[in-house]
């Protein structure tokens, strides 16, 4: 019993690929086309909060994941010049047996995932993308950029934040609104003292340590920017050891010549959100994940909405033969979720540009992670 019997998800990257697992677990049959001919994220490191560890696990990638990752517990807050603030709880989840925080590099999230999906059947074509999308009331037609063409019961858009599809069918919604700030990120030696998270609360900036192995973290640092601006790659490194030596944390001081390593990776990206009201279906096209609900990455839960929501959804499609239903059972249990992460993300971008209370930023964190710990 289930509400569709065929499904085509659009995007390769995480909440897609979270969904096409759980259909095709399912006895669904599922086709995945993804743009990328490589099929390879770009990135360093992600962290991953128990939440995210608790859908991986409902997956059966949460062993994988510990084994190539790193599991934590709790996040050590700071001031810029090192006086410690407070550590805020990772509960683990309800209903699950996994930590309550961790961290390992966005290439080797995907891989592990990108297997999974392979594992279980689903048709994948890379260097594939839509050139039309036609509803009808008992399918979609989808003609293909490889000239195929074939009817499903159900779109899935996965594109991300920058989604034609939502373009098209939800014109009405602007694009995405940057932030004033954009994070950037690099890898280093992880030293002996870092064994979880770690933020140093500065003005107008912040810098945070995450492990992603037994010997390399991943750094990222928010930084403020009045306007969306670019910024010369060649500059990346020196920009981001600059920023680096405003923390006098010796830990982070002695990790600045690191910054100019290749190894390093180092990373710049303009921060957005947007948040699409519900319902994010259009008939029998349904977008999920940071197409319609992304979010900076104050609470390091953007991968991990996306991944939940690619999970319930899938749920819902096979518990019923009903797919209104369904999707009205989908948008029941995500919307109150993910609108308080991206609005309480963006409540912590907002106290770092704004120079508030950084208490008052620790304990939104808090707040947060523990409504997240409960279940979906």
């Amino acid at each position: 019993m289930s509400a569709v019997n065929k499904v085509l998800v659009i995007g390769g990257g995480f909440s897609g690929m979270a969904a096409a697992i759980t259909l095709a677990r399912g006895g669904i049959q599922v086709d995945l086309v993804e743009n990328d001919p490589y099929w390879q994220p770009l990135g360093a490191g992600i962290t991953i909060n128990g939440a995210t560890l608790r859908a991986l696990q409902s997956l059966g990638l949460y062993d994988e994941i510990g084994k190539a990752g790193c599991l934590t517990d709790g996040v050590d807050m700071h001031l810029a010049d090192g006086q410690y603030l407070t550590r805020l709880p990772t509960p683990s989840p309800e209903g699950a047996n996994v930590a309550g925080s961790g961290g390992i590099l966005r290439p080797i999230l995907a891989r592990i995932m990108a297997e999974a999906t392979r594992k279980e059947g689903v048709s994948i074509r890379l260097g594939c993308s839509y050139e039309l999308v036609e509803p009808h009331d008992d399918c979609v037609h989808v003609r293909f950029t490889d000239q195929t063409e074939d009817d499903y019961d159900l779109l899935i858009g996965a594109e991300g934040l920058h989604s034609n599809l939502r373009k098209i069918f939800f014109p009405e919604i602007p694009e995405p609104e940057y932030i004033g700030q954009g994070v950037w990120r690099g890898l280093f030696p992880r030293p002996t003292s870092i064994d979880r998270v770690h933020m140093w609360m500065g003005d107008h900036l912040k810098l945070g340590v995450n492990p992603v192995s037994d010997d390399q973290m991943y750094m990222f640092i928010t930084e403020d920017r009045p306007t969306k601006e670019h910024i010369d790659t060649a500059s990346w490194p020196q920009v981001f050891a600059d920023l680096m030596s405003q923390f006098p944390e010796p830990v982070i001081a002695d990790l600045i010549p690191y910054a100019f390593d290749d190894g390093a990776n180092i990373d710049y990206r303009p921060l957005f959100n947007l948040l699409v009201p519900v319902p994010w279906n259009r008939g029998r096209i349904l977008l999920i994940g940071d197409t319609v609900a992304a979010t900076t990455p104050h609470m390091a839960s953007g991968a991990g909405i996306g991944i939940e929501s690619g999970i319930v959804l899938s749920e819902e499609l096979l518990r019923t033969e009903n797919l209104d239903e369904a999707m009205a059972h989908f948008h029941e249990r995500r919307w109150e979720r993910c609108r308080m992460v991206v609005e309480n993300s963006e409540r912590l971008a907002r106290i770092e540009i704004e120079g508030g209370d950084k208490r008052k930023h620790s304990q939104i964190m808090g707040d947060t992670m523990a409504e997240l710990a409960k279940p979906i």
